[in-house]
């Protein structure tokens, strides 16, 4: 009899401890999300723009014809639905004592011009979360853009050439100091947008660097505000070659970015601003130069941006206005030497965009998971002639174009 009570309780301790522990495990789950979307738009000028007009980044320059009429002004329009997105995010069991969630997503406006159509690459990483720290790593959002800061316009450009734009594989770590502040540190690599080639090869200044762009930042958080500020170290290695000789010069390059958001239930405020060199691979003006060495490796310079930009929305359920304006750039390099070369978004060795502004307005109309945007945006650039330091004055020549966009999505 003993012994069955034994047999019994034993039996019944190991059921009530397995019950206990599957209570306490986190099942796997898999969640599908995306969204169906289409986009219409309208220009009044030819601009500088990535996958066949669906972002526009600045009205081209003047380029007079024999009768002196003005070849880019002449409009474009286009329908699109590339921008279309899917994801997947994944949870499970603890790890360690973390939380943790993998996400994967692509949409389908290509990695090149000629790849538009085709699935891209987005997110790919994995999450950890403690308590107080989480870690994170693979490919998500580069540092300098923030996911609660940036411009809600209709234009996919989503601020664009104003505001950072990315992903980058990357080891981020974030620790809670406490309720109310963060510290993020970050390594990464460029992937899908990096360093103007100088080899003429994707990404080799960022290959080429043993060491990896690095980040860190300091954020605020309470109910209703988010306040940060960030700094960054970012080296490159165009060549490894040059002159006929090994070479070992890089280009070290930092920039400082701060940002805020205001938000209660009625409205929000957005503002951003970021100042550095070399900021190619955040797919906005400027870029960097090379100078010749007499018989040794060419050297190398950042051409120094600047860009801020502020937005305003409500935060009503159903129909939701909002307006965007910012303004961006650049101001050269300090030498006063010719560049042998200049490997920049914005400039070549005669011409360049010396500044440039945009406004926009957009009523959102929501219903459900559907959301359709209808916008009016102008943006108005100053070209001007590149000068020995980079710089860029006289000649000048202010261009501007009017873009329409209507924007119809489905979320799921």
């Amino acid at each position: 009899m003993k012994k069955k009570l034994l047999i019994v309780t034993i039996l019944f301790s190991s059921l009530v401890f397995s019950q206990e522990q599957k209570a306490q495990e986190v099942p796997y789950k898999v969640d599908v999300y995306g969204f169906a979307r289409v986009d219409y738009s309208w220009d009044t000028r030819q601009s500088a723009q990535v996958r066949e007009y669906h972002l526009n980044l600045w009205p081209l320059d003047e380029k007079l014809d024999t009768n002196g009429e003005d070849i880019n002004q002449t409009g474009a329009s286009n329908f699109l639905s590339v921008v279309s997105r899917l994801g997947v995010k994944a949870t499970g069991p603890n790890v360690w004592g973390a939380k943790v969630y993998g996400v994967l997503e692509g949409d389908f406006f290509g990695n090149t011009q000629q790849s538009i159509g085709l699935l891209r690459l987005r997110h790919a990483y994995a999450k950890l979360d403690w308590e107080k720290t989480a870690i994170t790593f693979g490919q998500t959002w580069y540092p300098t853009f923030i996911p609660e800061v940036f411009p809600g316009v209709a234009n996919f450009s989503t601020g664009i050439p104003f505001n950072p734009f990315g992903w980058a594989t990357q080891f981020r770590i974030d620790q809670k100091l406490n309720d109310k502040f963060r510290f993020s540190f970050i390594a990464y690599k460029d992937r899908e947008f990096g360093a103007f080639p100088a080899d003429g090869n994707q990404n080799s200044p960022v290959y080429n660097s043993v060491i990896p762009a690095m980040h860190g930042k300091i954020e605020y958080r309470n109910k209703s505000v988010l306040a940060g500020l960030g700094a960054e170290f970012y080296p490159n290695k165009p060549l490894i070659e040059s002159n006929g000789l090994k070479s070992n010069e890089t280009l070290n390059s930092t920039s400082l970015v701060g940002y805020f958001k205001y938000n209660n239930e009625k409205f929000h405020i957005k503002a951003y601003g970021i100042t550095g060199e070399n900021l190619h691979h955040l797919v906005m003006l400027g870029g960097y130069a090379s100078y010749a060495n007499g018989t040794q490796p060419v050297t190398y310079e950042g051409i120094k941006t600047n860009s801020v930009w502020i937005d305003i929305a409500s935060n009503s359920k159903k129909t939701a206005p909002g307006f965007f304006f910012g303004y961006t750039n650049q101001e050269g390099t300090s030498s006063s030497v010719a560049p042998a070369n200049i490997y920049a978004r914005g400039i070549n060795a005669t011409r360049g965009v010396k500044d440039m502004w945009r406004a926009s307005a957009r009523v959102d109309f929501k219903q459900n998971k559907f959301r359709l945007t209808p916008e009016l945006e102008y943006t108005a650039a100053t070209h001007g002639k590149t000068q020995n330091d980079l710089s860029i004055s006289g000649a000048e020549n202010k261009v501007g174009n009017f873009r329409a966009t209507v924007s119809a999505v489905y979320s799921f």
